[in-house]
């Protein structure tokens, strides 16, 4: 039997669910080098934001966070969504309380769940 999605996606591509929770997609629509560069820039962003922590650091810890924000800005993780049908965004809403919900519910309660 095949192992489920882990963080299984949402039927438009849009958000993937953490313990019942919605985040926002990368754009698919980035070309793939970019999308790599970009997911570089965040990994090692984070990591300056666990080093300036871990040094006590809160002006490296600031610079490192402003940068994890841009690169998930640049994603298309945060910001102005990356769809243009005019659909809200979800982005960290409990899927229970958005038109996901049903979806959800569905898969959840899958036998292979």
């Amino acid at each position: 039997m095949a192992e489920p999605d882990r963080y299984p996606s949402t039927p438009d591509g849009r958000y993937f669910v953490v313990r019942g929770r919605l985040w926002r997609s990368s754009n698919p629509a980035l070309p793939e080098q970019r999308r790599q560069q970009l997911v570089d820039a965040l990994m090692e962003a984070r990591r300056r934001v666990g080093a300036a922590r871990r040094a006590g650091e809160p002006e490296a810890e600031r610079a490192a966070r402003t940068a994890v924000d841009q690169a998930k800005r640049a994603l298309g993780e945060r910001g102005p969504v990356w769809w243009s049908d005019g659909a809200p965004d979800y982005n960290r809403r409990m899927v229970k309380n958005t038109p996901y919900a049903g979806w959800y519910a569905r898969i959840a309660s899958a036998p292979d769940r």
